[in-house]
């Protein structure tokens, strides 16, 4: 462990985003060591990460981040130089359900690692602490505009009620204590080992599966999308180049309202299952929206093009073809992790709420 020239302590590292960090950490850094912190709830997963795991420059250490205590040990035992941040409970619905989750896993245990890497650090340099976001702590836009690290904070939900603190406290201990933060604000993110809770993933097994398509309201929601391997590319531009006390908004550069992407998915699948073109439209259903559901988010990424040469690198249609063939070939992992409680959750909340 001596040889590495970086320990970086990926929190999150067995959920969606982050065991794509993983991976691409792993196979373009093999000087650096990769201790992947997981909770492992229901959307942490290691079998997101069977290819990799047997590689010598990875460890798996199994903790919650709200154990100050296990955090510490953590950092003390593989000498961690550095932290990229991912844990998060991220799903709104859940969120409007059991705020309290929220806070103890997004602010708390977010300041848990940040008191840690403080303590180990001290006043050495070449250190980074990289917090990784979203962009609903900005709250809801208009028809018109772009969130830019600018914008001021509105959220709307507990969700990024907790995920704002955190970018709060983050920024903090950078004034505060001279701690050498990076922070990204990312949009929607989409591809493969995505939990089918959220809106693509669902609807890809929902459509194989001939079942409902639950849409809020009217489908009217707008949401700027990116795609997953690209966001880890963002993370890892940002975290080697990018500066110390900055933050910067990761965006897909393409915006879609949610009925329009849950058509165009209806539309690829009747195509690749070899349906009649709008067999699977029919099985949309709206459900009634819920509370404090932001109308639009769309990101201004100019800032990162601009000073780190950073874009996305596929195209929306392109990223969602590969998408749906991911998940029509992995119809086992999807049955796995969906073998719990997931289902009777979803069966819960989306009974009754058809108008």
């Amino acid at each position: 462990m001596s040889n590495y020239t970086k320990k970086i302590l990926v929190t999150g590292g067995a959920g969606f985003i982050g065991s794509h960090l993983v991976r691409r950490f792993l196979k373009s850094y093999p000087t650096y060591l990769i201790v992947n912190l997981d909770k492992l709830t229901y959307a942490g997963n290691l079998s997101n990460l069977a290819d990799v795991e047997n590689l010598p420059n990875y460890i798996f250490e199994k903790v919650d981040i709200v154990d100050a205590d296990a955090v510490k040990l953590v950092f003390k035992k593989h000498a961690i130089t550095d932290v990229i941040h991912l844990a998060a409970e991220s799903h709104v619905d859940r969120s409007i359900e059991g705020p309290m989750d929220f806070v103890m896993t997004n602010v708390v245990g977010t300041v848990n690692l940040l008191q840690a890497a403080k303590d180990n650090w001290g006043k050495e340099e070449g250190h980074v602490f990289h917090h990784v976001s979203t962009d609903e702590v900005f709250g809801s836009l208009g028809d018109e505009g772009l969130f830019t690290e600018e914008t001021s904070y509105d959220p709307r939900s507990p969700y990024s009620a907790s995920k704002a603190s955190s970018d709060h406290f983050v920024m903090a201990f950078f004034h505060t204590y001279g701690l050498p933060i990076k922070m990204s604000n990312c949009s929607n993110n989409y591809g493969s080992h995505h939990f089918p809770e959220k809106l693509i993933p669902l609807m890809i097994d929902n459509i194989k599966n001939s079942k409902p398509l639950p849409v809020y309201g009217k489908g009217d929601n707008i949401r700027d999308w990116l795609w997953v391997e690209d966001h880890a590319s963002a993370i890892d531009k940002i975290f080697h180049d990018g500066r110390v006390g900055e933050s910067y908004n990761v965006g897909g550069l393409n915006e879609w309202t949610n009925i329009e992407l849950v058509l165009f998915l209806c539309r690829m699948l009747d195509k690749k299952l070899g349906r009649a073109l709008g067999d699977s439209e029919k099985l949309i259903t709206y459900v009634v929206d819920r509370a404090g559901h932001d109308k639009r988010y769309a990101i201004d990424a100019s800032k990162l093009e601009e000073e780190l040469g950073w874009t996305p690198s596929i195209t929306f249609e392109e990223g969602l073809e590969k998408t749906v063939d991911w998940y029509l070939n992995n119809s086992e992992w999807i049955n796995r992790i969906t073998s719990g409680d997931y289902k009777e959750y979803y069966q819960k909340m989306y009974a009754n709420r058809t108008i």
